[in-house]
């Protein structure tokens, strides 16, 4: 009898070498806070819970939420959250409670999910936001393949877009992995890969300011299709703007997907955006 689709569309990994795998891609977390996002059954809950200073999951699914709640109901470490992840506030998790052996500025995240494959990318800015706080340290995520194969791609690239973008300005990443659908229950019509998240944002190296910036590359990456100089047009800037702050080393009739974020943040910085 085929396994039942749960009534959120989620699969869950019973792959139990996999599950392995990913926590042991966190590290040494026994000095550390860990957030894991979506831990559905606790598959992976239960490894890190043996692991972790502390850990705090993050479910969506109210009976899960309340079967991890009895699960880990004998564990201290463990703290059950019926959430929103896109709601949840992550900076209270970093100093709450006395597990947080380093509360000081140098005390950050850890995080691990298995993410939704539709609000992947809404998950991801959301990080990127508690990132620009220095609240996270590293996050091992599982993601559609191509997601993942779009998030690592490098410019010039078909793959590479504001996602791209977006991501390699807040971390440095590492595709660890990729599993196939028979790794869940039920099985998923596409393949999933895990990567890795340093975070390390580079807004002060390339001397921007962080909302700016993202504006900007929101507006240089639109529309795909579009040249750059044409999307920043239709943004607001000028032709008479653009061509006396235009790189002299950028191609003119260029696409934002072929440009390096250097270029990107020397375009911004003489537009005085």
């Amino acid at each position: 009898m085929p396994a039942k689709k749960p009534k959120l569309g989620q699969n869950f990994l019973v792959d139990e070498s996999a599950c392995h795998r990913i926590a042991d891609a966190l590290g040494d977390i026994t000095t550390r806070t860990v957030v894991e996002i979506g831990p559905g059954h606790g598959a992976i809950t239960s490894i890190l819970a043996t692991r972790a200073a502390h850990l705090h999951c993050i479910e969506f699914d109210p009976s899960l939420a309340k079967e991890l709640t009895f699960k880990f109901r004998d564990n201290p470490r463990v703290t059950i959250h019926h959430a929103d992840i896109l709601q949840t506030d992550l900076a209270p998790l970093t100093s709450s409670g006395p597990w947080a052996l380093d509360p000081g500025p140098a005390h950050s995240l850890d995080i691990i999910g298995n993410l939704p494959y539709y609000i992947t990318s809404d998950i991801l800015l959301h990080l990127y936001t508690a990132a620009r706080a220095n609240i996270l340290h590293r996050a091992v995520l599982m993601m559609q393949r191509e997601v993942a194969d779009r998030i690592a791609a490098h410019p010039g690239v078909s793959d590479y877009g504001a996602l791209s973008a977006f991501t390699q300005l807040h971390a440095r990443v590492e595709n660890l992995f990729t599993l196939p659908p028979s790794a869940f229950s039920p099985q998923p019509d596409v393949y999933s890969t895990v990567i890795r998240l340093d975070f390390a944002p580079r807004f002060a190296e390339l001397h921007v300011d962080p909302e700016g910036f993202n504006r900007f590359l929101r507006a240089g990456f639109a529309q795909k299709r579009k040249t750059l100089a044409n999307n920043l047009r239709a943004a607001g800037f000028s032709a008479a703007q653009l061509q006396s702050a235009w790189p002299r080393d950028l191609p003119a009739q260029i696409r934002a997907e072929a440009v390096p974020l250097e270029l990107m943040a020397e375009l911004y910085g003489s537009l005085g955006s």
